[in-house]
């Protein structure tokens, strides 16, 4: 797959290789020479999904900031397709369809590779949040921060995942259906927006769609390939056993994930934080990008720069 046309304040679209995994990525040209910093995305998200001003914010602050998209998300190799083809019925199922989560993981580190970076903090948003509790697990000795949003606990599988999430969004989420078209993909990422939105505010559809168009990516309604992320396994240890630094942020008003996920991840996780945002949902609007920068600016600075070799 050629690279994709840079976006003005990122590099080019780079590639690290997992196996037969291809997984594209890039990184913030501002803030280079800061603490590094992963974002890590959502179900079928692709990288894009960042807000870029969040990004430079976070350089502004200290950090080089990178980004990658996940397996079958955005540029990155897409798997064959399987059996489950709706990702309710691949939570519910809590099995693997085409890969496990320590793959995903596995994932993150070879991007961390790629990059040149032998430690980062991480930040990963709703199934990036779990992948990223995952990597402190599997690979604590990269890992300098965790910061875990929007997400349910990273050991949390099938029906012990889907006691954390409003099925009722989650099924209209499920059921979108657009064409396979740029038109299509700028449609359902408006409708996807509006789903996630707080609930608690008026929509802003007129952004939204501008956000749409700037990054039309049929990833958003793929269900084959959300059907696949959902449904890999984890067989690793419990969140417990997490020994870096961790932050757990949350939407209060996050329509798809109860805030009682964010509970329990910070409740198990030794030493972690709990820090709601109001007025937010499942999603990054602006109003919250200096409550979260901030929040993840106060967990490096208390960290320390030794990892515990200790594995999940």
């Amino acid at each position: 797959m050629p690279a994709s046309p840079p976006d003005r304040p990122w590099t080019p679209t780079r590639w690290a290789e997992n196996g037969e995994v291809r997984l594209a990525y890039d990184q913030l040209t501002e803030g280079g020479e800061g603490e590094p910093l992963l974002l890590v995305a959502g179900l079928g998200a692709n990288r894009r999904w960042f807000p870029e001003g969040l990004g430079r914010l976070l350089a502004a602050q200290g950090f080089a900031v990178a980004r990658y998209d996940q397996r079958d998300g955005g540029e990155s190799t897409h798997l064959p397709p399987a059996p489950t083809r709706n990702p309710v019925s691949a939570l519910v199922r809590g099995r693997q369809v085409a890969y496990t989560a320590e793959e995903m993981t596995d994932d993150a580190v070879a991007v961390l590779d790629a990059l040149g970076w032998r430690t980062a903090h991480l930040l990963g948003v709703s199934l990036g949040g779990a992948v990223a509790q995952r990597v402190a697990l599997r690979h604590p000795t990269r890992v300098r921060t965790l910061t875990s949003m929007a997400a349910v606990p990273g050991d949390a599988a099938g029906l012990r995942a889907l006691r954390y999430v409003r099925l009722s969004t989650l099924l209209r989420f499920a059921r979108l259906r657009f064409p396979d078209t740029r038109e299509g993909a700028v449609e359902a990422g408006v409708a996807v927006s509006r789903l996630l939105a707080s609930p608690s505010h008026p929509f802003d559809e007129r952004a939204a769609r501008a956000a749409a168009v700037r990054n039309a990516d049929r990833g958003v309604h793929d269900a084959q390939a959300q059907s696949r992320q959902i449904g890999a396994v984890w067989h690793g240890g419990a969140i417990e056993r997490i020994t870096r630094p961790a932050l757990v942020l949350h939407g209060a008003d996050d329509p798809l994930i109860k805030p009682r996920a964010a509970e329990a991840i910070a409740a198990r996780i030794p030493g972690a934080r709990l820090a709601l945002l109001p007025g937010v949902g499942h999603d990054l609007p602006e109003p919250c990008w200096p409550r979260v920068v901030s929040e993840v600016r106060r967990l490096a600075d208390g960290a320390d720069d030794s990892p515990s070799p200790r594995a999940g």
